[in-house]
Order: structure tokens, then sequence, then C-alpha cells
């Protein structure tokens, strides 16, 4: 196959960007750089700084229902449906695992009913666990069993939290337990008291069971010195208790009682409160604070802001966020945060979100310092933006009005809101600072970014006219354009004047753009559009099969059809100008990808090959010559094909359903592909390094091939065989073995048998599976026979064996078993070709003895018959 010096042939997969969050617990580490969340079935460790998949951990295929991880950062606990804790050990740096961690212990049944809550205390010495029939155990993390059940809540246990302050002076240091129900009571139970009434046979009580909320209870968390208790309800309520006072209170038959401990503060949140924290007294709230509080603390609800509050005046100090405005009885409302976290190590409040969106705000200013997303849907289109870089950033729009914004170093993501309804086509300007986007509300909009700030994407015009769904929207390929063209399934093609839009970001409100002319183009839907370079043609795709060409006047954008491009038997699903000449490429719900030339509209080539439609085609290089086309399809696959010969040279398997979305970088290094099964894959090209490699594998192999020789010429049999066994060569093997003549050894040289002798593992298991190869041919059965029986002879049984154990590469792992399996069937068979051949040599020898007995007198010719090893007859006339 001649292709061009310049072909790309080869992609690897550089990154992807997968599902990390479908809903579920999330735990992250007390530092601060890791991730844990639910994938489905399965728990993902993610590496925050990277944004990439660190390893997965084997379940049960139960869902998770609670997890967390130790503050040590060493082990992961997980609890699932099945009611079984499993206990992981957590990787010891960022390197890719590819094969899921296994548990370092399984405790089959952990509790009677399902677990909602769990979480470490601070030593990570011990794991508490509160399951929906109010039980409370608390686990020995090392020794994996319960050093105490706590019993006494009237129904699940929804929060739990340590406390286990510095001994002040000669005071006891004491392990408390907090542990709030739906019976809207949380109970303090002190685990060293506990554990001498468990060891006495005593049940265990609670020391105190504080009363407050009138709805359950979703956070509790405990001040370090152990001074305050903080509880958050969705009975939007927090309580503010302080441990080191007591109150004295009289019943109601007059006897004093004492209480402890006492409730400082009632603050009302106004709304449902899921997750509350204490801040360290280090961290500074706020452009006004000088000094650190009194006591601050961040609650997180239904509306989806994280406040701040002084604890002591019970004022809001900060609010983080954009607030959702929830109706009355909409409980699963998409912005709300299901929980929320304190870092101290980075001085950030992790936030996660019912649409499975994780924020990071920075204290004391609330910035969004990282966003991740944790499930996109479907990927319907993507488009590769920035200014300096090639790829600074990618933009996806999914099965949502949302439009994702992901840095391409570290996968953070910003969200674009603007559209009402499903955003279906995007599309970049040719500097790569502008991004359009067409939706089904029947509009386009425009988005720059602010000041080249990363996180500062806004909308800065909106194109409002047609009359359905917008379904293919391109810029005019100038550095600056000046036109929008927008395709619909109201089957026009408008274009809009671009001439008012700003660059950036303006502080005022989005333009309107005007639309200069409106063509009704096709008789069916349009699906795609592109812009030739230069800008002075359009050309358009459509259901009703065809692609049509039109020139674009100046300065009026008026559209004047060129030509009609006629061949596909379905719909068109893309079309796309080559970069350097006049050549256009389409691809149609018929499976092919057409090459069409300009001049005269004539189909130049047919790429037939994938298995179901081609929804998208993009070009790397120039030319119908020199240049490749890419296509996607309904079939998983994106291939690669060399426009000159018309074959696939590099298939991209990389997806598990339909691939929606396609675009090569400005620099042809990278193809970037979103499907259906909500992944995004780089393919890098790597035809290069794979030529780079090649030869030097090449140029090793001849080396090593003319040492072979000359090691053979100078008998040096040690060398020689290992390096047959390096290059892989049984062939050479097998002649070096027959053309062993001599007397000495087992195998006709006491040379060889010394090296059979001192072979690695490595090299053993491999010569033994050329020895079963060499078998199973009556040709070279005799050498696989007296090469065996050399190994047999000098290696003891359980070194073979321990051989295989060792094998290092994953092809030299044969089991041993099945090695056995194959010599035996062909040397049983051998051997009775041999007996055969023996028995048959006999009655030979019989009939000559008879002929020479009864032909030939005593003085005449004596035939003397003798039999060879081999079964081959040798017969001696003497007078």
């Amino acid at each position: 196959m001649n292709l061009n010096s310049s072909s790309k042939t080869a992609f690897k997969k550089a990154r992807t960007i997968a599902p990390l969050y479908t809903g579920g617990p999330v735990a992250i580490t007390r530092d601060g750089l890791w991730l844990v969340t639910c994938v489905g079935e399965q728990a993902v460790l993610t590496d925050l700084e990277s944004g990439a998949e660190i390893c997965r951990f084997s379940g049960d295929t139960e869902s998770i229902t609670a997890l967390c991880t130790s503050p040590s950062g060493k082990h992961l606990m997980i609890f699932t449906a099945s009611m079984a804790l499993r206990m992981y050990e957590l990787p010891t740096s960022a390197t890719q695992i590819t094969k899921p961690v296994s548990p370092i212990r399984v405790v089959a049944r952990a509790h009677d009913a399902p677990v909602y809550v769990c979480k470490t205390d601070p030593t990570s010495t011990y794991l508490a666990s509160g399951a929906s029939d109010g039980t409370v155990k608390v686990w020995d993390i090392v020794r994996g069993f319960p050093t105490h059940v706590l019993r006494g809540h009237g129904g699940v246990v929804s929060a739990i939290a340590w406390s286990y302050p510095r001994a002040v002076e000669l005071e006891v240091r004491k392990m408390r337990l907090f542990t709030a129900s739906v019976d809207t009571r949380i109970r303090v139970w002190d685990l060293t008291q506990g554990a001498e009434q468990a060891r006495v046979g005593k049940q265990v009580k609670p020391e105190a069971v504080l009363e407050g909320h009138v709805s359950v209870p979703r956070g509790l968390d405990v001040s370090e010195n152990g001074r305050w208790l903080v509880s958050g309800g969705r009975d939007q309520v927090v309580l503010v208790w302080d441990m080191a006072e007591k109150s004295v209170k009289k019943s109601g038959k007059g006897k004093a009682k004492e209480a402890w401990p006492v409730l400082a503060n009632t603050i009302t949140a106004l709304e449902r409160v899921e997750a509350v924290g204490i801040l360290g007294n280090e961290v500074e709230i706020g452009e006004s604070s000088s000094r650190p509080q009194h006591l601050c603390f961040f609650t997180a609800g239904e509306k989806g802001l994280v406040r701040i509050w002084d604890g002591k005046t019970g004022h809001v100090i900060r609010a983080f966020g954009e607030e959702q405005h929830v109706t009355p009885g909409d409980e699963e409302a998409q912005g709300q945060i299901l929980d929320a976290f304190f870092v101290s190590s980075t001085s950030s409040i992790v936030s996660v979100h019912a649409d499975q969106n994780i924020l990071f705000y920075t204290l004391p200013d609330g910035a969004i310092q990282r966003q991740l997303i944790g499930f996109n849907d479907e990927i319907t289109d993507v488009a590769l933006l920035g200014s300096v870089q090639p790829s600074e950033h990618v933009a996806l729009a999914t099965n949502s009005p949302l439009i994702r914004i992901y840095s391409t170093e570290s996968f953070d993501a910003r969200l674009l809101a603007g559209h009402r309804d499903i955003v279906l086509s995007l599309a970049t300007s040719s500097s790569g600072r502008i991004l359009a986007s067409g939706a089904k509300d029947n509009s386009a909009r425009l988005w720059a970014q602010q000041n080249n700030n990363e996180a500062g994407w806004a909308c800065v015009a909106i194109c409002e006219g047609h009359a359905e769904s917008v379904g293919a929207v391109v810029f005019e390929r100038e550095d600056v354009p000046r036109f929008l063209f927008t395709g619909s399934q109201d089957r026009t093609i408008k274009v809009w004047d671009l001439s008012g839009v700003p660059g950036e970001v303006p502080a005022s409100t989005p333009v309107r753009c005007k639309s200069v002319s409106t063509t009704r183009a096709h008789e069916k839907d349009i699906n795609a559009l592109d812009s030739s370079p230069g800008g002075s043609l359009l050309v358009s795709g459509s259901q009703d099969k065809t692609a049509k060409i039109w020139t674009v006047s100046r300065p009026s954008g008026m559209l004047k059809l060129l030509g009609t491009c006629k061949g596909h038997k379905r719909g068109v699903w893309s079309v796309r100008f080559a970069r350097g000449t006049r050549t256009l490429a389409t691809g149609s719900g018929d499976r092919t990808v057409r090459l069409w030339r300009l001049d005269d509209f004539s189909c130049l080539k047919v790429f037939e090959g994938h298995a179901n439609s081609v929804l998208r085609v993009d070009w790397l290089g120039g030319d119908e010559v020199h240049g490749q086309v890419v296509s996607a399809s309904a079939d998983g696959l994106v291939k690669v094909w060399d426009s000159g010969t018309e074959e696939c040279v590099a298939t991209l398997d990389g997806h598990d359903d339909k691939v929606w979305a396609l675009t090569v970088s400005r620099d042809n290094k990278t193809i970037v592909s979103g499907a259906a099964d909500s992944v995004v894959t780089f393919w890098e090209d790597c035809s290069e390094e794979l030529d780079a490699t090649r030869e030097t594998a090449r140029a090793e192999l001849v080396l090593k091939e003319q040492d072979f020789l000359n090691y053979v010429a100078l008998q040096d049999y040690k060398r020689a065989i290992e390096v047959a066994l390096s290059l892989g060569h049984p062939g050479r093997l097998l002649q070096l073995f027959k053309g062993l003549n001599g007397e000495s050894g087992v195998t006709g040289s006491a040379d060889v048998d010394e090296v059979l002798r001192t072979l690695t593992s490595e090299d053993l298991v491999r010569l033994l599976r050329y020895i079963r190869d060499w078998n199973t041919r009556a040709s070279s059965a005799a050498v696989a026979q007296r090469v065996l029986h050399a190994i047999m002879k000098h290696r003891q049984a359980e070194d073979i064996a321990r051989a295989f154990e060792n094998a290092d590469t994953a092809d030299d792992k044969d089991d041993l078993r099945e090695l056995v399996e194959g010599l035996i069937p062909y040397t049983e068979r051998h051997l009775a070709r041999m007996e055969r051949l023996v028995q048959e040599s006999y009655v030979v020898d019989y009939v000559l003895r008879e002929m020479d007995d009864g032909l030939v007198d005593d003085d005449d010719e004596i035939m003397d018959v003798d039999l060879v090893h081999n079964g081959q007859l040798s017969v001696d006339v003497r007078a």
C-alpha cells in the first residue's frame, strides 16, 4: 500500500472524558487530591489534579449505599445493598491501574439492614456505620470485627460524627460518637466507657440524647477541640450545642435535673439542610475578616447554595453558588446539594449536586476553583476552542440545554446556560475564540471568552428566526467571520450578519443578530453545513439524500445554488470541504463516504467499510491526493481513509454506541470523537512514533539474527539458543537441534545439555511451548522428544512447575496442565507408530530369512538384515 509519507496510520487513545459520577455517595481524601465517586455499581478513584481516572474498585454487582475514606488515606470502606462491608487499600501513587482493585477484607453481612452513612474516626482506627434499622456498629478497621453495637435509634441512621479532642492537663481523653436518625434525636456515645460496659456484659447506653429537631437531622459536625456540636436538618434549622456547659432543669415533680450539653443557638436556614461542617479557626471568611471567627460553619441544601455562618450571631457571612428556585413539592430539584465537605488542606468546600455535578469553592472568596461534571448523557456534537494552543478547551453538546466547556489539560468544566431546549450542533470560528450553538429552541447563540478568562464564557449574541430546530451551524471560514450560517428542520438556510457582535463578553445583554438572507434549500431536514476556505462557498447536507453547493455573495450574504451532488441512497448526515482544494466529502445513512469534484459535481470516490450510518466526516490534511478522510459511524467506530488509495488505514475502536460527534484539531494531530455512550475520546497521532519503534525493532532483529549465525558458527550454543528464544524463532532453534550430530550428552552435545539445565524460567517455558508444537509433526517429533528428554533429565519437575509460576510475559503464562495435555497425545501416537514399524520389521526379517533358507545354498550369497534405529531397513549382501 503506497501511502504518502505524511499519512497518519496509527492513533493512540490519549485521554477520555468518561462518566465520573452517576449518583450515590461521594468521598474525598483528607489531602484533597483524590476523589471517590460511584459510577453504576463500581467505585472510581480520580486524581483531581489531572482529572484522570486512577483505578476502579471491584464490586459485588449491588449498588453502593455508603462509602468513606480513612483520614490517613490508606483505606476505602464501602457498604453495598447486599449489606456487605468491603475494605480496600488505596493506591500509593496516581499511576493508572487497569484492573479493578480487589478488597482486602469482605464482611458478608455487616448489618441486618442497608447502611446509608459511615465515617472513620480521626485516628483512622475505627469505622462507624449506621443502618436503616437504627443500629450503629463500630468496627476495628485493621482486624475487621465490630467493637461496639449501639442500639436505641427509632429509625434510619441519618448522620454520624466523631469527636476525639486532645486531653487538657490531667483530663482523660475521651472518644465520642454522635449519631442522628429519622426519630429526630441525636445521641452521644462515650465509646471509652461503652467498651467497659460491653466487657462486663452490659448494654451500651448513650451518654446524652439531644432533642431539638422536628425533622430528620442530615448533617453533624464537631469542632476539633470538642467544644461545639452543629446539627442541621430538613426542618430548615441549624442547632449549635455547647459541649462544655451544663444546665439544670426542673422536672414535672419539681426535682432538679442536670442537662448536658446545652443548646447555645438556634439558626433558621430557610432551606432543607443536607450537610453542615465546622470550619477551622485558622480559616478567614470574607474580605472584612481580620481575625479568626469565634465559630464558623457552612450549610448546604435544597437551594444549591453553600452558606458560611457565624455561629455566635447566626448571621450569614458569605454565600457561594447560584440559588435554585425550588417550587413546593419539587424535592428532586436538579441543582440542590446532596452533600458537602470541607477540605482543610486546600481550604475549599466541595459540594455534590443532584444534577451529578461536583463543585469546588475556594475560601475565602468563594470562587469556583474546579467543577466536575459527573455524567454527560448522549454527546451530539463537539468543538475545539482556543486561540493560543490548537485546543485549549473542548465544547460538548449533550442531551441537555447546557453546553459543557472542558479544559483539555485538567478536564475542569463549566456549564453555559442560555438555550431553553436541547443543543444540537456546535461550531467554532477560524480563530477558535467564538463558539456558535444551535438548539431545539429554534435559535442559535454565540459565545465568547471573557478577557481570555478560562472560566468566563458567556453569550454575546442571539440569532432567532427559524420556525423549527436549528440542527446545523457554521461560521464563514475567515479570521474575522462576517456571517454565521444556520440550517434548520424548517428546510431553510439563514445567513446572519456578525458585524455588531463583540469579540469578548460585554457588560450589557447579548446583541440580536439580523438575518441578511433566508433560502429554502432542501425538501427535508438540513443536517449539516460547511463553509469553504475563504468563505466563498457553502455546502448543505439534507435528509433528501443530496448535498448542495452554494455561492455566497458579498457583502449582501445572498446564496445562489451552484450545483447538487446526487448519489447517496439515504440522507446526508455530514458534509466537509477539503482544506486545500475544491473537494467535498460527505457521509450518509447508506454507510458510505463519498468524495465529490466541485468542478462538475461528480463523485470521485466511494469509501465503504462502515457497518452502519456514517454520521460525521472530517479531513486530515489537504486534498483528495495527499489528504485523509476521518469518518464516524453509528457502528461505534472511527475510520481513517487514504483519499488516494481509497483504503482504510486505521480503525479507532473506543466507543460502545453511535459516534455522533467528530472533529480534528487545527494541527491535524488529534481526533476528538464523542458518542452516545457519554464518552469523549482524544486520539493522538502516533504514526511517527510507531514507525520509529518499528525501525528500531527491525535494526535490532537484523543484529540479533547475525549474532545467532555467528554463535552457531562458533559453537557457542548457550548464546545461540538465548538469542533464538529472544527472537521468537522456533524454526532456527529446530535447525540448531537437528544439526547436533555429536555423541556426548542427551541432545548430542554436552554444551547444549548444560544450556537446557540453566535456562531462565521465561526461556524454559517458551522452549517447552516450541517443543509442544514440534511434537505435532512427524518430521520434527524426534528432535522434540530428544530435547524434551534432556530437559526432564536435567531439571526437576518442581523446577519446571516453578518456571510457569514465575513467567513474566502474558504469553508465557500458559497453564502447565494444558502444555502436558498437548504433549501426551502426540507422544503416544509417535510411540505407537514406532512400535508398529518395529513389528513390521520382524515380518520382513522373517520373510527374508525364509527366502534365504530355500533359495540359496550355504556357499551362495547370504543376505543379512539389519534394523536401524529409525525403522529403516538395511540389507547387506555378502558372498
